[in-house]
């Protein structure tokens, strides 16, 4: 992977307010600023890293613009609203140059069936499978092996990684982005006891992704009961995230990797759930509610509610169990000792 940014292209991305120092070689790379080398970009992102950036021998270094402090010799300083912004928009377009989106047309292998629509300015990659009454908007992009099913809707500008599995029905917005083996409509996990036995419920909603939304490697959408499962504009899901039937997030969301929302629970907006947490179903979290990481929910949050734990408690509170837990050897030894001294106390003299 080669990458190749002069100056003047750097200052430009990243909007610079003000540019110190002066080099004529390219940038050739990007590290953090204890690693960085001559020809690497790198960026002051939070406070704590200040005092690096004076041993940093980055070529080229993003710094806060009221950042106190100015380029060694051979360095330069690209002053910025927000660092870890710029960088963002840096390796944005860097990932354009890396992985450009392949021109449009079918791979002479993809299978598109005679009621299928799709776009001429689509692409699809080698092996893709598209359904009868499946529409492929402008735009999109399906790399190998995906699959879309019957009458589902890929829409404008989304990117379909390798082995995305879009279910029958179901409906991505535009510029959705879903990772390699992810799967939009799978049957929710729905089985009811019947005399001893354990019966199939049927499962025949769908799955809706709203605009803007992106999916993890692996993670998995079920398709709802009855009506819709929903993701709403905006929210990003990572790796390895179940979310159940009828699960409705709503916008603009942070959903890390390992969740698992079980059926019929309600997100609203801006909530963010760290990794591995766990929601139990037919929950209620509010606008942005916060769960720590391998918190265990089960009851309703209401709106900017923050928790963690097993069973979930408030943070403030969880924190000073958790401190008061580290206490507990020390407080069993002192009522032991106690109790010994009222037994002697309490035990008749001889």
């Amino acid at each position: 992977m080669s990458i190749a940014f002069s100056l003047p292209e750097l200052a430009a991305v990243v909007d610079a307010r003000a540019v110190e120092g002066g080099r004529t070689a390219p940038i050739r790379g990007i590290a953090s600023l204890a690693e960085a080398g001559p020809d690497d970009l790198s960026f002051l992102g939070n406070p704590k890293y200040a005092p690096e950036v004076a041993t940093s021998r980055a070529g080229v270094i993003l710094v806060p613009a009221d950042f106190a402090g100015a380029p060694v010799a051979g360095q330069v300083f690209l002053r910025v609203d927000k660092p870890s912004y710029a960088l963002a928009l840096v390796c944005s377009v860097l990932e354009a140059r890396l992985w450009p989106k392949p021109p449009a047309g079918r791979h002479p292998s993809a299978v598109v069936a005679a009621g299928a629509q799709v776009d001429p300015s689509a692409s699809l990659g080698p092996l893709c499978v598209i359904d009868e009454g499946a529409i492929i908007g402008a735009g999109a992009v399906l790399d190998a092996l995906c699959h879309v099913g019957r009458e589902a809707v890929v829409g404008p500008d989304c990117w379909l990684k390798s082995g995305v599995k879009v279910g029958d029905f179901c409906v991505l917005g535009a510029r959705c982005r879903l990772q390699p083996g992810a799967v939009v409509g799978a049957d929710g996990f729905g089985f009811e006891p019947v005399a001893g036995e354990i019966r199939r419920i049927p499962q025949v909603g769908v799955v809706v992704l709203e605009d803007d939304v992106e999916v993890g490697a692996n993670t998995t959408l079920d398709r709802a009961r009855f009506s819709r499962t929903v993701v709403g504009r905006g929210t990003k899901i990572d790796n390895l995230v179940q979310i159940a039937h009828n699960v409705r997030i709503g916008r603009q969301c942070l959903i890390t990797a390992q969740v698992g929302i079980a059926g019929s629970t309600t997100l609203g907006d801006h909530c963010v759930l760290g990794g591995q947490a766990g929601v139990a179903g037919h929950l209620t979290l509010g606008d942005r509610v916060r769960l720590g990481a391998q918190t265990g929910l089960f009851e309703d949050v209401p709106a900017d509610g923050f928790m963690n734990g097993t069973p979930a408690v408030p943070f403030g509170l969880e924190r000073r169990l958790v401190v008061l837990a580290r206490r507990l050897p020390e407080l069993f030894k002192k009522v032991d000792s106690l109790a010994a001294s009222l037994d002697s106390v309490a035990r008749p003299s001889t």
